[in-house]
């Protein structure tokens, strides 16, 4: 029997050996402020689109947030984890089985020969219960709380991805508006620069080449309506997607002039990011991670089982109802990971490298927030340089464009004065709505980035 208790300890403890993979230690370091240590001034909190000042865009953002494929999975799944721990927690409480059973038999008896025929009712109880000596089951129970939350952050980083993209491809849809009416009105002035141009070949103040230039520029911007109107559907038909809808035309609540970019002093601190949803998910699913890691450690160790269970059996279904435990027994056992302790090693190696790789992610979470911040903060501060000196340049370009038609139309110059002023002026003005939409872009980036706004609480 001694010989038998050794054996069956050096078992016990080469079962409860410590895993091969090693816990990794944390390498991230947060800075204390942004790479320029620049930031906004408190706009709107929570519904931060509105900032924007259009009805439209604030309709079809909120209509995204409620019909949102994505949207709709993703609180979707917060109700499955929670089933989940709920499940968990049904592991701390006891099981009671109940059974009954009916038998009919036939059989001869020995004494006369005769056939005899009998009915037998059975019932029974079984009780068990684990005991977690090692909160093996409360880990568990931990691990799906904080799974659950994940889950709850994902679905908020979901609402901030769809209201975002639905706010920047409406902004840039409105951009496509005002191109398009650029367009349209540099055609017409290109109209009317060829008809001037055919009245002054036809009275030979100009040479045929002239006309032929203002005939080719005038296709040419023609040419630009229909590419824009494409882009127009197309973008109109994403929106109605991401909004949950079939691809139809979108309304519009102002122009693209009226959007105004905001402006951005003060400081903006990096505490700003603990509010961000995918942030908080990755911090949540590492302290999940770190509750799964010690619920497979605590599996390691023996465990204890309580047991109880009840029986009768009788001819009448009555007897049985009268006397449903006359036969009983309650015990208990003892039970230690022997011959299985590679798997159970197994599992304790799973989940450790589960949970490096859960900090791995958090990690890289926080520093590609850092980066989306940052870029976002100095893509709005060029941008806004940029659109600037384009403000400037394009009032130079009408004056330009007015001082060359000028000279074309008394004849004092060529026609590709005029040509090379109106290419430039297109030029400039499709450069600035391209620039402000971008500007637009960026601010919404820096909302994303932020978790949903920059105002400290």
């Amino acid at each position: 029997m001694r010989r038998l208790t050794a054996v069956a300890l050096a078992l016990l403890l080469a079962g409860c050996h410590s895993p091969q993979v090693k816990q990794v230690p944390s390498t991230l370091t947060i800075p204390a402020q942004w790479r320029d240590g620049i930031g906004p001034e408190s706009p709107v909190e929570g519904f931060w689109w509105r900032n924007f000042h259009d009805s439209q865009l604030n309709r079809f953002v909120e209509q995204a947030l409620r019909y949102n494929s994505d949207v709709l999975t993703a609180r979707a799944r917060i109700d499955e984890y929670q089933a989940r721990v709920t499940a968990a927690d049904s592991a701390l409480w006891p099981t009671l089985d109940a059974s009954l059973g009916v038998t009919r038999a036939r059989s001869q008896s020995a004494a006369t020969g005769l056939p005899t025929h009998g009915t037998r009712y059975q019932g029974g109880l079984t009780a068990s219960y684990d005991v977690d000596l090692w909160g093996a089951n409360r880990r568990n129970i931990d691990a799906a709380t904080l799974t659950l939350e994940a889950q709850k952050s994902a679905a908020a980083a979901a609402d901030l991805s769809v209201a975002s993209q639905a706010a920047a491809g409406y902004i840039t849809l409105l951009a496509l508006d005002e191109q398009l009416r650029i367009t349209r009105s540099t055609l017409k002035a290109r109209e009317n620069a060829w008809q001037l141009a055919k009245r002054q070949y036809e009275t030979g103040y100009s040479s045929r080449l002239e006309l032929m230039q203002a005939d080719s520029e005038l296709r040419a911007t023609r040419a630009q309506i229909p590419q824009l109107q494409h882009q127009i559907a197309q973008q109109e038909n994403a929106l109605q997607v991401l909004a949950g809808s079939l691809p139809a035309g979108v309304s519009r609540g102002g122009n693209f002039a009226a959007l105004t970019p905001l402006s951005m002093p003060a400081q903006l601190p990096s505490s700003l990011l603990e509010r961000r949803p995918d942030i908080v998910q990755a911090q949540q699913t590492l302290l999940a991670s770190d509750e799964t890691l010690a619920a497979s450690r605590a599996k390691l160790l023996p465990s204890l089982s309580l047991s109880a269970s009840g029986t009768y059996q009788d001819d009448t279904l009555a007897g049985l109802l009268d006397n449903p435990l006359r036969l009983w027994s309650v015990g208990g056992s003892v039970l230690a990971p022997l011959l299985n302790r590679d798997t159970l090693n197994a599992q304790v190696d799973i989940a450790m490298s589960q949970r490096n790789q859960a900090l791995y992610g958090f990690e890289s979470t926080v520093r590609n927030a850092f980066r989306e911040v940052n870029d976002s903060l100095d893509a709005i501060r060029r941008l806004g340089e940029q659109l600037s000196e384009l403000e400037g340049q394009k009032q130079v370009a009408q004056e330009t464009l007015r001082i060359a038609h000028n000279r074309y139309r008394n004849g004092y110059s060529s026609f590709l004065e005029e040509l090379d002023a109106q290419r430039t002026l297109y030029a400039t003005q499709l450069n600035v709505v391209q620039t402000r939409n971008d500007l637009l872009l960026a601010q919404i980036d820096l909302y994303r980035a932020l978790g949903g706004g920059w105002q400290v609480k």
